[in-house]
């Protein structure tokens, strides 16, 4: 069987491109799953697009329910429960198509496939899995998420809600409120979590027809207006010990596995909504005369187009690498054991530093796409008649549930110390190593010879900067470098430049290979506009970095290396720019 690549290895490894998994590999399967949704968005979920948005009642459910009939709520769920245990990229696949549907039915929708089926795919037992997943399949149950209270956003342990074992054992009784949970007004079921004596964070089974549940008005929202987000209250609730999931006290294995899973999903719907906006940009601009012209043919606005073409390219990139390796790990399973779940699960937490890199670069690259789609459109981007000025109020919430940009970057560098502690990653050795050849660390190539092979050498420097800002801060801080948060956010940063810069250019490299040079242009071109840019921002990060860590002698050693590190000529980003604008242009959308 194929050895899996190690979660966060990307750093201090380098990576052959037959061994990621690249959007032109596509099988006719996964094809025919996205021709599918998207005949179902197109011809379903977009005509009645503004009745989604004014919540018209039994629109929602009515479409969540169509969705169960043709199997898109099942991508995940086994088939002895109904469901079609699809491959990772199956299910990535139809989480983008599905997220062209726009962003309130694609919340109601993910919470539903994701957060609300997947603790009990995990953690569920034989009989909770029977009873809730093949109702949660076809859209008979809908499902929710109840984490979040009002004082336990990001510091989700520090729950108020309670359970208390009832004195004939047969009941925890649940007291308490949840807020912000999408799917509430609508849902039969809710996955929520409880202090089991007031100490024990522990999972639980909640159906919306046990007495004392209730859900509270309507929350009146910036952006996925259609979905409903609601509080939810339980008073002295009776939920029946079989109810509960999981262990007791166990209750942040649940979470923080499902939320990996969330980050997982949610490049992939980023995605899919960038694409949407693009075309409408491209469409725009295309129609667009001032001056005599289409605006699509100024300088300033073809920059625009190429840019976003270039970082949805990249957030591509990312998201279908980090599928391939989490559907790699996935099929080393027994998938007859009776921990199946678990192991599913752990198998995920492998990648979990990949998953928060691809939410915080996907959710931040959306926000800038949908706002660069606006400026294209000028003053009618402002009007609610364009999509796009529903797309840029959607696409906020991105950057905030599934645990906010700023707990992922410092995520990211906590994972990555704890592997390093633990022997999984030999990441402090790798910077040891690195800091004693400092002073002769140079670049092999330092001007683009058209192959891609300058951008290798980048990418390759770009990991070894990282590796040496992140062992001066463990040098330096040691156990205190979690409270150095500005310093993990930069290391963060750096880490997130370097994955999103390989995963691009691995991508091209293999398309190289496959189909050509000639095929393999304009991939190369976004390759190379993109690795000239992030390197620049990741030498700036290296710079705040040391400066935060070290002072005179030291300080000056440190950035007199850094500078002989990044003497590298910088290509024509205006010329490759025009030349992916014309491209993508002439396609009238995301060209891939």
């Amino acid at each position: 069987m194929e050895e899996f690549v190690k979660g966060g290895s990307f750093l201090i490894e380098s990576i052959s491109p037959q061994k990621v998994f690249i959007p032109e590999e596509f099988n006719e399967e996964q094809l025919l799953i996205a021709k599918a949704v998207t005949e179902f968005v197109e011809g379903e979920i977009h005509p009645v697009s503004e009745e989604i948005e004014e919540k018209k009642e039994g629109v929602l459910v009515r479409l969540l329910k169509k969705a169960g009939e043709l199997g898109f709520l099942a991508a995940d769920i086994p088939e002895e429960y109904g469901g079609q245990d699809l491959d990772k990229i199956s299910s990535l696949l139809l989480w983008e198509k599905m997220a062209q549907a726009g962003g309130s039915f694609m919340s109601t929708f993910g919470t539903q496939t994701g957060i609300g089926s997947l603790p009990i795919i995990f953690f569920g037992t034989p009989d909770q899995k029977k009873r809730y997943l093949p109702k949660l399949a076809t859209g008979e149950f809908i499902g929710a998420y109840a984490l979040t209270e009002s004082e336990a956003g990001s510091d989700a342990l520090n729950a108020k809600t309670t359970a208390t074992l009832s004195p004939d054992g047969k009941y925890y009784i649940l007291n308490g409120q949840k807020q912000f949970i999408t799917n509430a007004g609508i849902a039969d079921m809710f996955t929520t979590y409880a202090k089991v004596d007031g100490t024990k964070f522990t999972a639980f089974i909640v159906e919306k027809k046990y007495e004392g549940v209730s859900v509270d008005e309507e929350e009146n929202k910036m952006g996925v207006k259609g979905s409903s987000t609601r509080s939810v209250i339980f008073s002295d609730v009776k939920v029946p010990v079989e109810n509960l999931l999981g262990e007791i006290g166990k209750g942040h294995v649940v979470a923080l596995n499902v939320l990996n899973m969330g980050r997982f999903a949610l490049g992939a719907g980023a995605v899919g909504g960038c694409k949407r906006a693009m075309q409408e940009a491209v469409s725009y601009a295309k129609k667009r005369v001032q001056f005599g012209k289409p605006i699509a043919e100024f300088g300033l606005i073809k920059h625009k187009i190429a840019e976003m073409a270039i970082q949805a390219y990249i957030m591509e990139s990312m998201v279908y690498r980090t599928g391939g390796l989490t559907e790699l790990i996935l099929q080393r399973i027994d998938r007859h054991a009776a921990d199946v779940g678990m192991q599913m699960a752990n198998g995920i937490e492998e990648y979990n530093i990949e998953d928060s890199i691809n939410k915080i670069f996907c959710s931040e690259m959306a926000g800038y796409i949908v706002d660069e789609a606006v400026q294209i459109h000028g003053g009618y981007g402002y009007i609610h008649d364009y999509p796009v000025e529903r797309g840029y109020r959607d696409a906020r919430i991105n950057r905030i549930w599934e645990g906010t940009n700023e707990i992922n970057r410092l995520l990211i560098v906590d994972m990555l110390t704890k592997r390093a502690m633990k022997n999984r990653l030999p990441i402090l050795a790798a910077a040891q190593k690195l800091a004693g050849e400092l002073l002769t660390l140079r670049p092999k190539i330092e001007s683009d010879d058209g192959k891609l092979t300058l951008q290798q050498e980048m990418v390759d420097i770009a990991k070894k900067i990282s590796l040496l800002v992140t062992g001066a801060a463990v040098q330096k801080y040691m156990m205190k470098l979690a409270e150095e948060q500005e310093l993990l956010g930069l290391i963060s940063d750096m880490v997130i430049q370097v994955y999103a810069m390989e995963s691009g250019l691995l991508r091209a490299m293999k398309t190289m290979e496959k189909y050509g040079d000639e095929k393999s242009e304009i991939k190369v071109a976004m390759v190379k506009v993109f690795v000239n840019d992030a390197f620049d921002r990741l030498d700036i990060f290296a710079k705040r970095g040391f400066a935060g860590i070290a002072e005179g002698d030291i300080l000056r050693t440190q950035l007199s290396a850094l500078k002989k590190l990044t003497r590298f000529t910088p290509v024509n980003t205006i010329a490759l720019r025009r030349k992916i604008a014309d491209y993508t242009i002439k396609a009238g959308k995301y060209p891939f």
